[in-house]
């Protein structure tokens, strides 16, 4: 784990020493805001362990890593105005702090601003990463499409939901591992191999949000503990208790009963579903389907022939990933 802080605090030093830009402030203000939020950078590491993982310069890595960063900070801007969130890293979200139209802007630069790092990379492989980096925009956007989609059926079926997350946010993660493999011209084969395990590790990451957003403590979270709920999202949770209420006419009547209500206190809405989750044990449930997709993960991870040594670390970070009192 001590390359991982290395890693970390390179990044953390990178992002203290860049510009975005400055004129005109209400552009690019909002960029410096979400970027000093913190948050463990999880994915530009991935950028790094990627490349070590398979012996590569990690000093190539950088530009890459922080491509990623901006690119997935533009994600959340562009979320949070889609979710209505008030508070990201438990801080209050960009559109909320200035408007809409600042959020959607800035976000927009930030993507351009991560393509511009992107192209700082090595020229011999500059045509994959941004291949690799394109497709996991587009998919990031069609998942992020899905979810919105989700939001106006009355039924999701779980492979579906399944499909959607892993699109919105496990590519991300997969992907990130897979621009550091390219980095350190590891075979197409492997680089995928890597990939998938990025991804399966993002899905079982996802459904410990789901479970994470019904129970985990407010102050940890840094995020609006029920905001699913309040939101009626299609979560692993929602969609699972809808599945197993068919056969109870009471329960079915209730859930959907606050599911189609105009107007509702927020916490006696959480309160009412969460007590639905406990009776049917769907936390127990979505913890099921995340310990699948993790051992998943692992089975593509065990299938590249590297040192057992570099498996190791790259596993040790996954499970720090998956340590937060689901």
């Amino acid at each position: 784990m001590d390359s991982i802080k290395k890693y970390q605090e390179k990044i953390e030093q990178a992002l203290i020493k860049k510009s975005y830009g400055s004129h005109p402030k209400e552009l690019y203000d909002p960029i410096e805001y979400i970027m000093s939020l913190g948050g463990k950078r999880m994915r530009p590491v991935l950028v790094f362990i990627g490349c070590d993982f398979f012996g590569g310069n990690v000093e190539k890595a950088l530009h890459p890593a922080l491509a990623i960063e901006l690119f997935h900070n533009f994600t959340l801007m562009h979320d949070d105005i889609m979710d209505n969130a008030p508070l990201r890293r438990n801080q209050t979200t960009v559109h909320e702090k200035w408007n809409n139209n600042v959020a959607i802007l800035s976000g927009d630069a930030m993507l351009v601003r991560a393509y511009q790092e992107l192209c700082k990379s090595d020229v011999a492989v500059l045509p994959q990463l941004l291949n690799v980096f394109s497709d996991i925009a587009i998919k990031v956007c069609e998942g992020q499409q899905l979810d919105m989609n989700f939001e106006k059926l009355q039924k999701v079926a779980i492979p579906e939901y399944l499909k959607m997350i892993a699109l919105k946010t496990s590519v991300l993660l997969g992907g990130s591992l897979k621009i550091g493999a390219l980095l350190a011209d590891a075979t197409e084969s492997d680089a995928q191999k890597l990939y998938d395990f990025g991804k399966h590790i993002g899905i079982a990451f996802q459904l410990q949000d789901d479970i994470l957003d019904v129970y985990a403590d407010a102050e940890k979270f840094g995020k609006q503990v029920g905001g699913d709920i309040i939101a009626n999202k299609k979560t692993f949770l929602l969609l699972k208790a809808l599945e197993m209420v068919e056969g109870n006419r009471f329960m079915k009547e209730e859930l959907q009963l606050w599911l189609n209500a105009p107007h509702f206190d927020p916490a006696e809405k959480v309160a009412a579903i969460t007590s639905i989750y406990n009776f049917l044990n769907v936390r127990e449930i979505a913890r099921h389907e995340m310990q699948k997709h993790y051992d998943i993960a692992l089975t593509f991870l065990n299938d590249i022939s590297v040192e057992q040594n570099k498996k190791n670390e790259l596993i040790a970070f996954a499970d720090s990933l998956m340590v937060r009192e689901v």
